[in-house]
């Protein structure tokens, strides 16, 4: 934990909440890595991140933060550019690659430069998407800028009209062509590419399907070709690299299996993955033998400025 100070306990703050779209995920996510801190013996305190942040940090004085935020504000940059102005050490990623990896456009450009596998996209008005189809359906529209599958359209083969975006939608957004498949995502820890889980739901992937009880069905490891999961493993190890991740991050997947691995193509990467109780990145920890307050403590531990 670089920075630390001579305390014989480490005190860590974990920040959690905020005010993005994805506060209460963040919520949950920061209780279970608190609880799970203090059962190693860490001092830990709890701060629901508002407008008065600096100064709590300040007046806090941790010797590392836990970054449990998801969602603009907490994972694009903002929050880990005033953790380097502080100089306190912070888990995940620094300013560029989150910044980098919560635009999902510009991330998709970072990964066809390293030769990873992205299906097409363009940025558009929401009036025009509103107004008339952007591209041939099947597509989906999205925030460019959110995660957490939150204001996503999918717009099927037989839709007769354009979707009607919800008011609260960014003017700008994503529209993307639909990449049919199986659900998969890896996570990456520091060096080193966990493991592969397909992602089983009744329908849409969407938030409720992630952080609901029974929302979705996790099969770890992933019942799929040996190829495939060498491959998914690859590709999130390069895709985190070629953002500048650091600590802990999970790209997802569609994979179109009658294709073999030509249908294998990246959604996204997640610099800040959730830490809840029906998260991935835990599930698949524990899968390699890493019990989440160990995978909590790695975090807090591999903790930096500079990142």
């Amino acid at each position: 934990m670089a920075g630390q100070s001579s305390r014989t306990t480490p005190k860590v703050v974990v920040l959690m909440g905020g005010p993005s779209a994805e506060r209460e995920v963040s919520l949950s996510s920061g209780n279970a890595c608190a609880t799970a801190l203090r059962s190693l013996g860490y001092e830990v305190v709890e701060v629901d991140a508002g407008p008065d942040l600096a100064s709590v940090l300040i007046a806090e004085k941790p010797d590392a933060v836990l970054n449990c935020l998801h969602g603009r504000w907490g994972e694009d940059g903002c929050v880990q550019g005033l953790l380097e102005w502080l100089g306190i050490p912070y888990s995940h990623s620094g300013v560029l690659s989150s910044a980098l990896a919560m635009d999902k456009q510009r991330s998709k450009d970072v990964y066809r430069a390293a030769g990873l596998p992205v299906v097409d996209s363009i940025i558009a008005l929401a009036s025009d998407v509103r107004a008339d189809h952007i591209m041939q359906p099947p597509y989906v529209v999205k925030p460019n800028n959110e995660g957490s599958s939150v204001g996503v359209y999918l717009v099927h083969d037989a839709a007769n009209g354009p979707p009607q975006l919800d008011s609260d939608m960014p003017d700008e957004v994503m529209v993307e062509a639909f990449a049919p498949g199986r659900e998969l995502t890896t996570t990456v820890m520091g060096t080193r590419a966990l493991g592969v889980t397909d992602i089983l739901t009744d329908g849409w992937y969407d938030y409720d399907a992630k952080y609901k009880p029974g929302g979705s069905r996790h099969v770890i490891p992933a019942d799929v070709p040996t190829e495939i999961t060498e491959l998914c493993l690859d590709y999130a190890l390069r895709a985190h690299n070629a953002l500048g991740c650091r600590g802990v991050s999970r790209t997802d997947y569609r994979w179109d299996e009658s294709k073999g691995a030509a249908g294998l193509i990246l959604l996204e990467t997640n610099t800040q993955p959730g830490m809840t109780p029906t998260s991935l990145t835990p599930e698949q920890a524990i899968a390699c033998g890493i019990s989440f307050p160990e995978l909590c403590a790695w975090m807090v531990e591999d903790a930096s400025c500079h990142r």
